[in-house]
């Protein structure tokens, strides 16, 4: 039986190249494609898809939320993730969101239809590096309020490494970096980076 498939994704653009590509391939059915998660909601019931392809920053509702809605309302419903840029903390919570993968927009097409392939025969196609954020969070002390991605940033701080240097080696930008610190700072109730590493050190949530 053909599978059904919904693609949630703002870009006209791209939304409609994976309709034509999912729809070439023969072995799927596009059911419906929408620019938002609250339009495609309304239809879902009518489209039973089998899996669903959802970008992240969508309007209004983001494709993290919308994964939880989906997999609350149909829990056997694949949900893949198309995004730009794979390490990236956004896709990982999106699998801890429910989403069972995701799919990089510009791969070769072979690519994308052999990652839904591999969906739908049980398999999560992601990274090696977001595969393993999921199994270290599952490593990560219950009580810590620090992302993976968080943590990654503190540890490059405790271990004398610059910004400059924690982005690149996190393949995030300088800016971002920054954002996290703040972040840290905020959710640890210090504001300096001593205090930060004390915190976390004490209560074992960096190595």
């Amino acid at each position: 039986m053909t599978k059904n498939i919904v693609i949630i994704e703002d870009n006209s653009v791209i939304r409609e190249g994976f309709a034509s590509l999912i729809d070439a391939s023969g072995d799927y059915r596009v059911a419906g494609q929408y620019g938002s998660c609250e339009e495609a909601l309304k239809s879902l019931q009518a489209d039973m898809p089998d899996l669903v392809l959802m970008d992240i920053d969508l309007p209004g509702m983001n494709g993290i939320a919308g994964t939880l809605k989906i997999k609350k309302l149909f829990p056997e419903c694949i949900v893949l993730i198309i995004t730009v840029v794979e390490d990236s903390d956004k896709v990982f919570q999106s699998l801890c969101a429910g989403a069972g993968g995701y799919i990089i927009k510009n791969s070769d097409t072979d690519d994308i239809i052999r990652n839904i392939g591999e969906a739908f025969s049980g398999g999560a196609p992601m990274s090696f590096h977001i595969a393993r954020m999921v199994v270290q969070s599952f490593n990560r002390p219950q009580d810590s309020p620090l992302s993976e991605r968080e943590r990654e940033v503190l540890k490059g701080i405790a271990e004398g490494k610059s910004y400059s240097k924690i982005a690149i080696d996190l393949f995030i930008s300088k800016e971002t970096v920054r954002s996290h610190i703040k972040n840290i700072y905020q959710k640890l109730a210090v504001n300096n980076k001593a205090a930060a590493l004390k915190v976390a050190g004490s209560n074992k949530w960096i190595d």
